[in-house]
């Protein structure tokens, strides 16, 4: 089967594409695992030393085991509520609609044309007035709530796109509508939820703008506040960077690879077709 010219050239584009956009993470990598004499242009051409122990003097010079149980802790905890939140406000939106749901979902909307950096000013004396600073659970309402407007707002389109007899059945036979969502409407809602859980976990994951001010304490550091000090620290080492860098990337990345499946399929069904 011949290709036409112009499929071609889509090929070769798409591969460049590709091409640029794996150059800085192997430039990464390959600084990462090379010792800290070695050059890219010693021995064979962009092949590194695989010397691994950039690894244990990052991850011991930057004290990133602390820091990833933090982030853990406030990323799982702040998905979790924004899960359960969402889902739950985008099936009362969908299903129930008047105009109290409207103008909530509608005040939603213009949550997500306001920069966070605007409010954190008042969140801090907010978080500071509740003694919220240093705490993983200001942290993890903090980070839930940035995330609810964009989340609500897919779980509502997508719950639209089901047919009401999904649940119907269920409330027939004597359950709340609140049980039916959660027992047979929430089954279909995989793949947005897996699509919420992508854009969150890693917004939240990657949150340093807010977490330098609600977690000034060393032992509350999460990942990119420890990997910030330790550039700061190491500054001129550049191995020890990026294998401190990998090492925060890494949960992030397995993250993507678990959901990745349901992700177009959830970004796509929950904005386009609501």
């Amino acid at each position: 089967m011949k290709l036409r010219a112009s499929t071609v050239i889509k090929y070769v584009i798409a591969g460049m594409m590709v091409l640029i956009s794996i150059i800085p993470f192997y430039v990464l990598l390959y600084l990462a695992m090379n010792t800290p004499s070695g050059s890219m242009f010693n021995g064979l051409f962009l092949m590194p030393d695989f010397h691994f122990g950039n690894f244990i003097d990052a991850w011991n010079g930057s004290k990133l085991g602390r820091a990833m149980i933090n982030s853990i802790s406030i990323t799982f905890g702040a998905v979790a509520l924004v899960v359960f939140v969402a889902s739950s406000a985008g099936y009362a939106i969908a299903r129930f609609r008047n105009w109290r749901h409207a103008a909530i979902f509608n005040i939603l909307l213009a949550c997500l044309m306001i920069p966070a950096i605007i409010i954190t000013v008042p969140l801090y004396t907010l978080i500071r007035s509740i003694d919220g600073i240093n705490t993983h659970w200001a942290m993890i309402l903090l980070t839930a709530t940035n995330a609810l407007p964009l989340s609500v707002f897919l779980y509502t389109s997508f719950i639209r796109t089901l047919p009401k007899e999904v649940e119907e059945s269920a409330v027939i036979d004597g359950c709340t509508y609140f049980t039916a969502f959660w027992r047979v409407t929430f089954h279909f809602l995989r793949p947005v939820t897996s699509a919420v859980v992508i854009l969150t976990g890693l917004g939240i994951w990657n949150n340093y703008g807010q977490a330098v001010f609600f977690l000034q304490s060393q032992e509350m550091r999460t990942i990119p506040l420890a990997v910030s000090m330790f550039f700061q620290t190491y500054g001129a080492k550049w191995n020890l960077m990026a294998a401190a860098a990998l090492i925060g990337l890494a949960p992030a990345v397995l993250a993507f690879v678990l959901f990745q499946r349901y992700f177009i399929k959830g970004i796509t069904a929950g904005a386009l077709k609501g």
